[in-house]
């Protein structure tokens, strides 16, 4: 579906369309001016974003955030990414959603949790920090 928005033979109300990235609104937005910002390549998650890609497409995003801000009126914005669980459409994408002070939306959508201990803490950190690539 997002392959096809970006070459143009699936409709979307564009926002703009650069050798980084798409911008298109959400067709189930959060908040009315709810974007999504994807690639131009087919990618399914983050990890497989080239590096030399990661400054282009990023500093897409950003430029989005402040245009949603600015052109909105917007409070703020809200820029998240799923990758795989709860990823409803498999193509890398960023959400970009205006945010008003007293919108309803709280923190994140999932339950927080506590470490038990700090040992159990130092594990995690240890585990992530061990399967960091090169």
């Amino acid at each position: 579906m997002f392959c096809g928005i970006v070459a143009g033979s699936v409709p979307a109300f564009r926002v703009v369309d650069t050798p980084d990235g798409v911008a298109f609104l959400d067709t189930r937005p959060v908040f009315k001016g709810h974007l999504l910002v994807v690639p131009r390549d087919h990618l399914e998650v983050l990890g497989e974003l080239p590096a030399a890609a990661l400054p282009g497409y990023f500093g897409l995003v950003q430029r989005l955030a402040v245009a949603v801000e600015a052109g909105l009126g917007a409070g703020g914005t809200f820029v998240a990414m799923n990758n795989r669980v709860s990823q409803s459409v498999p193509h890398l994408h960023t959400h970009v959603v205006p945010r008003t002070k007293g919108d309803g939306l709280r923190g994140f959508f999932w339950p927080r949790t506590k470490y038990s201990s700090d040992d159990e803490a130092r594990s995690y950190a240890d585990r992530v920090s061990a399967a960091l690539p090169e």
